[in-house]
C-alpha cells in the first residue's frame, strides 16, 4: 500500500488558508508512521467534573492532552448560546483556540436538528433530505444554518488572527438508519447533492477556508457499500468511519476481527483515492475489561494505516470511552501512551502540525 507519492499531499480546498494546507500534508505524511489519539469534549467535562480549567480526563491518566481534539456544533443552527451535550459555543470557541496553541487537531460533528419536522437529529422520517435541497421548501432554513455554522468558523481565530483550521465531519454515521439523513430517509444521489451543496454554499458563498471535511460511515461490509453516498474525490480530505464494541461486538475477538476488516478497508479506500484514513469515533462504554487498551485496541490498529483515532465522550459513570483516575483500565492506557506509535499532546507539538 503506497502513501504520500507526490502531488497527492494536497487538500481538497485550493483557496484552503495556508495553515490548513498544511494541517492537510502533515496529516498525510503521518499515514503508516504514528495514530493521533483523541477525544471528545475532552477539555469541557468528564466523569466527576466539569468546566475546571486545565482539566481532562485523558490528561489526568497520562498527564498530557489528547492530540485530537471533537466538539460539536449541534444545536447552533437554532441559534442558541449552547449545544445539544449543553457545553456553550463561547466556551467551545476557548477551548478550541487553547487545543490550537498546543498543536493539536480540531475536529467538529454536527448533530442538526432536523429541519423539516424540527425536532432532534433523531427524527428519522423520510424526505428531510430532499427538503433542504435546492428548490425543496425548507432550503432557505438550511441556508440560514449554514449561515450559522459558518460564522461559528470564522469566528475562530489564533493569537496571529489566522483561522484556525477545522476538520469538519458532516453527515457522520449515513450508512446507518439512525438519523435523518440515514440510507433509509434519502437516496444515495440526494446525500451526494445534499454534500456537494453544503460544502459549495461554505466555500463559494461565505468564503469559509479553514476546513478539511471528513466524510464517514458506521461500520460497513464492502467498498462498494462504503462509497455509495460519498460525494467525490474533489469534495473530501479525509476517509473515516464509527465503530464501538458491544452488541454482536460484545466479545472482544469478534469485535477485532470485525475492527481489523473494517480498518483494512478504510486503508485500501484511502490509498486508492489518496485521502487521509481515520477512526472517526470509537470506543467500548464503560471500558469493562481492564486490559482492553494493549490486548484489544492497540494491537488492532498498529498495524494499519489511520492517522488518528477519536474516542467519544465521558459524559458520566454509566458513559465514558476513555479512561478517568481510579477506573479499572486506567494503567492499561497509559501504557499505550508510550507506545511510541500513538501520540498524545507532547508528540502532536513536536510535528508542527500547522507549519
Amino acid at each position: 500500500m503506497i502513501f504520500g507519492q507526490q502531488g497527492n499531499d494536497q487538500c481538497s480546498d485550493s483557496m484552503a488558508t495556508p495553515e490548513t494546507k498544511n494541517l492537510y500534508k502533515n496529516l498525510y505524511n503521518l499515514i503508516g508512521k504514528n495514530i493521533l489519539i483523541g477525544h471528545q469534549d475532552d477539555p469541557c467535562y468528564g466523569v466527576g467534573w466539569k468546566y475546571i480549567p486545565g482539566r481532562s480526563d485523558i490528561r489526568d491518566i497520562t498527564g498530557q492532552y489528547p492530540a485530537v481534539y471533537g466538539f460539536d456544533l449541534g444545536r447552533i443552527e437554532l441559534g442558541l448560546a449552547y449545544n445539544l451535550d449543553s457545553v456553550p459555543f463561547e466556551k467551545t470557541k476557548l477551548f478550541i483556540r487553547e487545543a490550537y496553541d498546543r498543536g493539536g487537531v480540531i475536529t467538529l460533528s454536527w448533530h442538526l436538528n432536523n429541519p423539516l419536522t424540527g425536532k432532534t437529529a433523531w427524527d428519522n422520517k423520510p424526505g428531510a433530505v430532499t427538503s433542504i435541497l435546492p428548490g425543496g421548501e425548507k432550503n432557505a432554513l438550511y441556508t440560514i444554518w449554514l449561515d450559522h455554522v459558518a460564522d461559528f468558523l470564522s469566528s475562530l481565530k489564533g493569537k496571529n488572527g489566522e483561522s484556525i483550521p477545522i476538520i469538519l465531519r458532516l453527515f457522520h454515521e449515513l450508512n446507518g438508519t439512525w438519523f435523518w439523513w440515514g440510507k433509509d430517509q434519502c437516496s444515495p444521489d440526494e446525500m451526494k447533492q445534499l454534500w456537494r451543496y453544503t460544502i459549495h454554499y461554505l466555500k463559494s458563498e461565505k468564503n469559509i477556508h479553514n476546513l478539511l471535511y471528513a466524510f464517514n460511515t458506521d461500520k460497513f461490509s464492502s467498498g462498494e457499500e462504503y462509497l455509495e453516498r460519498y460525494p467525490g474525490d474533489k469534495f473530501i480530505d479525509i476517509l473515516g468511519f464509527d465503530i464501538y464494541q458491544g452488541g454482536a461486538l460484545k466479545e472482544n475477538i469478534s469485535f477485532s476481527g470485525f475492527f481489523n476488516s473494517e480498518l483494512d478497508m478504510i486503508d485500501s479506500i484511502a490509498s486508492s483515492r489518496h485521502k487521509i484514513p481515520a477512526l472517526t469515533e470509537f470506543g467500548y462504554n464503560t471500558i469493562p475489561d481492564s486490559t482492553w487498551w494493549t490486548n484489544v485496541f492497540f494491537p488492532v490498529i498498529v498495524s494499519h494505516q489511520i492517522v488518528y483515532a477519536l474516542a467519544w465522550r465521558n459524559a458520566d459513570l454509566k458513559q465514558f470511552y476513555v479512561p478517568y483516575p481510579g477506573s479499572s483500565s486506567a494503567s492499561d492506557f497509559k501504557k499505550i501512551s508510550s507506545s511510541g506509535k500513538i501520540l498524545f499532546e507532547s508528540g502532536i507539538k513536536s510535528k508542527n502540525i500547522y507549519k
